[in-house]
C-alpha cells in the first residue's frame, strides 16, 4: 500500500450555516472515489454553529469558560492545577472537554460537534450528491495516557471501518493474532495532522491510497473507538483513585456472614494485608490465625487482641481492627468482624473477582 497525504488549502474562514462541502470541493477540484478526508473537528462545529459566546477577556471570560466545562462534562477523571480531564457527554476522555479558544475570535469557544459520527454522515452525503464517494473522518487533538506530546485521533467517521482486524490472522511465525485491532481512523487522523499543521490554516487533509474505488456505506462511525466503563482499567486518575478508595473505606460495610460468598481465601493476599498493616497497629494488638467457624460462609480467620483492657485500647483495637478488614478488602478478601472473649475475631472468605 502506497499512501499519499495532501492538505487542502484555500478554506477561508468557517461561519456558522457554512456548507463545508462547497468550500472542501472548490479548495480541492482533484477529490477523487476513495479518497479519505481527515476533516478538523473545528471547522464542523464552525459551521453547525456548536459556539459559546463569551467576554473578550478577564474574570468573566474565565468563569465563562468554566461553566461551559461544566456542561460539556459527564464525569471528571482527573485534575491537577489548571488542568482538568474529563470524559464528555459523548464518551471521550480530553483535556477540558474539547473545548477549544485556538483559531477563533476572543469573543467565542469552539466546542466539540454534537454528534461528530452524525456530521462526518451529513458531509459524505453532501460529497455523494456531488458525484464524490468519499470516506470522512473528523478529527480533533488529545494527549496520551502515559505519553507526552499531542497527536490527532477520530471523534467520527462516515464511509471508513474504525479498525483494521488482525484477530484470527496468523503472523510470519505462525502465531494466530487475538487482540490486534488497528486504530486505523486515528492512525490516518494522526497522518492528516502531519500536513494541516496547527497554525497553518489547513483544516483538511487528504488520504489517498487507503480505500479502493470508495466505500460502499457509511460503516459504523468512530462509536466502536470508545472503551466501555466495564472493561476501563484507568477510569480515574491517581490521585483521584486513591480519594475514591479512602471514601470506599470509610463506608466498607460490617456485614454478616451471609454476605461472604464462601469462596477459598488466597493465604498470599492476607499475608499481603497483614504486611500492609503491620508497622500501623498499636503496640499492643496482636493477629493470630484461627479456624474459622463452620458453617458460615467463612473460609480463614483472625484473631485480633490487646494486652491491655482499658478503654483506649479497646478503641484502639476497634480502629485496627476496620485498619485490618480495609487491607483485606484491597486484597479481594471479604471479612465479618465479631467480637470474641478476649478480642476481635475476623471470619474471612475469597470474594468475587
Amino acid at each position: 500500500m502506497t499512501l499519499e497525504i495532501r492538505p487542502v488549502r484555500g478554506i477561508g474562514a468557517i461561519a456558522v450555516g457554512d456548507d463545508l462541502v462547497d468550500q472542501i470541493c472548490a479548495a480541492a477540484p482533484w477529490l477523487a472515489d476513495g479518497d479519505v478526508l481527515i476533516v478538523t473537528s473545528k471547522i464542523v462545529s464552525k459551521s453547525e454553529g456548536n459556539l459559546v459566546e463569551v467576554p473578550a477577556d478577564g474574570p468573566e471570560r474565565e468563569a465563562a469558560r468554566a461553566d461551559a466545562l461544566a456542561t460539556e462534562t459527564a464525569r471528571v477523571v482527573a485534575r491537577r492545577g489548571p488542568t482538568t480531564i474529563v470524559q464528555t457527554h459523548h464518551g471521550f476522555v480530553m483535556a477540558a472537554a474539547g473545548i477549544d479558544a485556538s483559531n477563533v475570535d476572543k469573543t467565542h469557544l469552539v466546542l466539540l460537534p454534537a454528534d461528530s459520527d452524525a456530521s462526518a454522515r451529513r458531509l459524505r452525503a453532501g460529497f455523494q450528491a456531488r458525484g464524490l464517494n468519499v470516506a470522512v473522518v473528523i478529527s480533533d487533538t488529545m494527549g496520551r495516557t502515559w505519553r507526552n506530546g499531542l497527536t490527532d485521533v477520530a471523534l467520527g467517521a462516515a464511509g471508513i471501518a474504525p479498525f483494521r482486524d488482525h484477530r484470527g490472522e496468523t503472523d510470519p511465525y505462525g502465531n494466530e493474532l487475538a487482540i490486534t485491532q488497528m486504530a486505523v481512523i486515528d492512525e490516518l487522523s494522526a497522518a492528516g495532522e502531519l500536513v494541516k499543521g496547527k497554525i497553518d490554516n489547513v483544516p483538511v487533509a487528504v488520504v489517498r491510497g487507503y480505500l479502493g474505488s470508495g466505500p460502499d456505506d457509511d460503516g459504523p462511525g468512530a462509536v466502536p473507538l470508545l472503551r466501555d466503563a466495564a472493561s476501563d482499567m484507568f477510569s480515574l486518575g491517581t490521585a483521584e483513585a486513591r480519594a475514591a478508595g479512602l471514601r470506599d473505606a470509610a463506608q466498607l460495610p460490617e456485614g454478616t456472614h451471609a454476605d461472604l460468598p464462601g469462596l477459598p481465601t488466597d493465604p498470599d493476599a492476607v499475608r499481603r494485608a497483614l504486611r500492609t498493616v503491620a508497622d500501623h497497629l498499636a503496640r499492643g494488638t496482636t493477629v493470630t490465625e484461627a479456624h474459622p467457624f463452620s458453617p458460615n460462609g467463612a473460609t480463614a480467620a483472625l484473631h485480633l487482641q490487646t494486652t491491655a483492657t482499658n478503654p483506649a485500647a479497646l478503641m484502639r483495637l476497634g480502629a485496627d481492627t476496620h485498619r485490618l478488614r480495609v487491607a483485606l478488602a484491597a486484597e479481594s478478601v471479604a471479612s465479618v468482624a465479631l467480637p470474641h472473649d478476649d478480642g476481635i475475631r475476623l471470619d474471612l472468605s475469597g470474594a468475587p473477582a
